[in-house]
């Protein structure tokens, strides 16, 4: 699904996100409520970039990735933590593109995301390669999604990758 929100940029470079597990929902501007197995899924876009909220019948945790008022951490580049029963792994990572590089990127996660239908994409005011995009699934019993975060003043694309799965019991 593609949208454009009806905001302004909160976050205006790649250095301004941060990340947090298990806040409350924040005010989003565009929702894609999903099913993947037993796992209900909320992907939601924020003025100021993303927030997943998971849900399973062990448990929920959400994950934030956002320009968040009074937090000085910066955007980690790997998160391995356990969430009540559950494995949580994160990784992000900064690309910096040329020009023509960025629109063509741009235009092709675009397209991979506005045609899947567990897929969230948002494109802000100014500039059609301004986004941020959203994919889920699930695969071999963990929930997975990955996100895109677009700065095209600067040529930066931010994408991060998560998976969260039921903690296997150490053999005796």
């Amino acid at each position: 699904m593609l949208t454009t929100l009806n905001t302004a940029y909160s976050d205006t470079s790649a250095a301004d996100l941060a990340w947090a597990l298990g806040r409350e929902p924040l005010p989003a501007l565009a929702t894609l409520d999903l099913e993947l197995g037993r796992a209900k899924l909320q992907l939601r876009l924020l003025g100021a970039s993303h927030q997943v909220l998971l849900e399973e019948e062990r448990g929920s945790c959400s994950e934030t990735v956002a320009c968040i008022a009074g937090s000085a951490a910066p955007l980690p580049l790997g998160v391995s933590e356990r969430v009540g029963d559950w494995e949580y792994e994160f990784a992000a990572r900064v690309e910096t593109l040329s020009r023509g590089s960025f629109a063509g990127r741009a235009q092709e996660l675009l397209a991979l995301v506005s045609d899947h239908p567990n897929g969230l994409a948002g494109v802000f005011p100014g500039s059609p390669h301004a986004f941020t995009a959203m994919l889920a699934q699930r695969h071999e019993g963990r929930v997975h999604w990955r996100t895109w975060h677009a700065y095209p003043q600067e040529g930066q694309l931010v994408a991060t990758r998560t998976k969260v799965g039921m903690r296997v019991p150490a053999p005796l």
